[in-house]
């Protein structure tokens, strides 16, 4: 694609997008070997990023008028820096599009956007296995946080733990 940096652009997701924003999220699945992991629908897709109370939101990478890619994100803070961030829970570029500069504009875009929200940073999690990735979030200045290690709570150890008093 002659030009191709040139004809992206990203807007946010509108909630008629629903359908696309999950073909992304099953995609990336597919890709992450999660796909089994997959709950998301349309329905949930459209509560969660488009409802009454988003609790994130999602940008769609263009690559001349082709959707090419997706991010999603929220807020944070940091607490030791007493300022807002952004958290990007998900970023996918569709195969064929790749190496036109897809990932790296949505991610100036959240760069921009953090900033713009007097944001101090953004963050991130790659899987472990994903030395394609890595090595591209290094290349944009990305440093890995090995000091710190990521938990979580889901299904019924999240339902255990929200019964206990």
């Amino acid at each position: 694609m002659q030009n191709a940096r040139n004809s992206i652009r990203i807007e946010p997701a509108l909630k008629s997008q629903a359908p696309l924003v999950l073909y992304f999220i099953r995609q990336l699945a597919e890709y992450e070997k999660l796909l089994d992991k997959v709950e998301a629908d349309e329905a949930r897709i459209e509560g969660s990023l488009f409802g009454e109370k988003p609790c994130a939101e999602a940008v769609i990478a263009y690559l001349g008028e082709e959707p090419a890619g997706l991010a999603i994100f929220f807020s944070t803070y940091s607490t030791f820096l007493g300022r807002p961030g952004i958290y990007l829970e998900d970023l996918f570029v569709e195969p064929k599009l790749r190496g036109y500069g897809v990932g790296k504009a949505l991610l100036v875009y959240l760069a921009k956007l953090t900033r713009e929200r007097g944001g101090a940073r953004l963050e991130w999690s790659v899987l472990n296995w994903n030395e394609p990735a890595i090595q591209f979030y290094k290349g944009l200045g990305a440093a890995a946080q090995d000091a710190w290690t990521m938990y979580r709570v889901t299904g019924e150890n999240l339902d255990k733990l929200a019964e206990t008093l």
